[in-house]
């Protein structure tokens, strides 16, 4: 079955064909994180969507190269090229350097990948994988340099603008009612010439304030500035991936704002599509309301690792949802999974270590399933029909479920007991859950009491439930 996704720019699903003559390599750019201070798990879904959607791919039997930015520089905060940047934002609320600030919620961000088993975390580091804005510099005036010799771009008293006014299809994308937008737009407007418009370079405020991040300004502008948040994705895609890519992914929350800008920009620039395909992840709301610091409901994969979920847990959680639908995160919710999770993995561990084949109907309606836009929630009920289905031995359930693994990265070949997969338990405690679960398997009830008081006194308690052990912190 031929892969489709759902191509935001055209509003429909369509059929994968990748631009490569040999059909063997695919180039997909992610829209990564501003690194001014740690990722919730609502910015995270995007990056488990992109995961499936690589391994999909792979799994179909492309090569793929992956770029996921990092944004180091000229953020604003607001979208709408106002405010202070971010990264200013960040250092002197922590009274560090950029470098500094950079650095730690970098590595913040990459340790969340590999807890959630992301194939790009493998990358970390890697320019050609993740390229920084900042060390791109020049490649983003050399673009701002292009635009403006295209006529597209105008200057103000604080920095470069892109005239959207002159780039017909700018509106189309996003679907804009750009008359709605203009109506009343004057107020507030300044030297804009269009309420669309937007800083493709900011200059540093003339106020006595040096920024810590600065450079010469592009098209011979004395003084110095920076790069605007929409320049770095085009500049730094194109190096990597050529224009046009195939594939540009993000939440669905860049659609009006940054991806329109992006595809403004560089065609405009290169008179080519920037990407072919656009897929975006829907948004997550906390217990049905906003993501938002200010109703303290931000959580990080931290904050879930500290009520003994596993980041797995919480990646199988997103994967029983599509990634185009709005989920609503609950700890009840996140609850249900992990025991739904810790089931799993008990059956896949009772039918022993070795794997046997794969059972063609399940693997043709995984596939079935998977193509259809990453269908996650099918290939998810599927594997629970599979673990159910007393017709198929345990070895060949086992190859099947791992089939399906590599797609969905749960890691279901790797513990032989679900508790140790996503807790961070002591060496000594997870020694003792070892034990007891021999003592369990072996029907010694009095070993396995004692060695459940062994564990209490640590100050975590085991429950036994049909999935197996559960623990948890007293």
């Amino acid at each position: 079955m031929a892969l489709k996704l759902y191509n935001t720019k055209n509003r429909v699903l369509e059929d994968f064909v990748p631009l490569d003559p040999s059909g063997k390599m695919v180039t997909m750019y992610n829209c990564g994180p501003t690194v001014y201070n740690y990722a919730h798990i609502g910015n995270l879904r995007a990056y488990v969507f992109a995961d499936v959607l690589r391994r999909t791919l792979e799994a179909s039997g492309y090569a793929v190269k992956q770029v996921i930015n990092i944004t180091d520089v000229g953020h604003l905060v607001s979208d709408a090229d106002e405010g202070e940047d971010k990264m200013e934002v960040a250092r002197k609320r922590e009274g560090k350097s950029a470098e500094e600030i950079i650095a730690t919620y970098s590595n913040a961000f990459y340790e969340d990948l590999a807890a959630l088993n992301i194939e790009a975390a493998a990358e970390r580091g890697n320019e050609a994988h993740f390229p920084r804005a900042t060390h791109h510099i020049e490649e983003q005036k050399e673009l701002v340099e292009v635009i403006a010799k295209k006529g597209y771009a105008y200057t103000t008293s604080d920095g470069i603008y892109f005239d959207t006014a002159k780039f017909p299809r700018y509106a189309e994308f996003a679907r804009l009612d750009i008359a709605g937008l203009q109506g009343g737009a004057r107020v507030g407007l300044g030297e804009k010439k269009n309420i669309t418009d937007f800083a493709l370079w900011k200059f540093s405020p003339k106020d006595g304030q040096k920024r810590e991040q600065e450079w010469d300004n592009p098209l011979g502008v004395s003084g110095r500035g920076f790069p605007g948040w929409h320049i770095e994705c085009s500049a730094m895609s194109r190096k990597y991936l050529g224009q046009p890519f195939d594939i540009h992914t993000g939440g669905i929350d860049h659609i009006p704002v940054h991806h329109t800008n992006e595809i403004a920009q560089s065609e405009a620039a290169y008179d080519l599509p920037l990407a072919r395909y656009w897929m975006h992840s829907a948004h997550m709301t906390v217990n049905g309301e906003k993501m938002s610091k200010s109703l303290g409901n931000t959580y990080r994969l931290f904050d879930l690792i500290a009520k003994d979920i596993s980041p797995l847990a919480f990646r199988y959680w997103l994967l029983t949802a599509n990634y185009r639908t709005t989920v609503n995160f609950t700890w009840e919710a996140l609850e249900a999974t992990r025991s739904r999770l810790l089931r799993l993995h008990s059956k896949i561990g009772s039918w022993g270590a070795k794997a046997g084949r794969t059972i063609k109907v399940y693997e043709d309606r995984f596939y079935q399933y998977i193509n259809d836009d990453l269908n996650t929630p099918r290939v998810v009920s599927l594997l629970d029909e599979l673990v159910d289905d007393t017709q198929i031995s345990g070895e060949d359930k086992r190859a099947t479920a791992l089939k399906f693994d590599q797609v969905l990265g749960l890691k279901l070949h790797e513990v032989p007991m679900p508790e140790i997969l996503y807790i961070s338990l002591p060496d000594e405690v997870k020694a003792l859950l070892a034990h007891r679960e021999q003592a369990r398997k072996a029907k010694n009830f009095a070993d396995s009491d004692r060695l459940r008081d062994e564990i209490k006194k640590l100050g975590y308690e085991v429950k036994d439930t049909p999935g197996g052990q559960e623990i948890s912190r007293m």
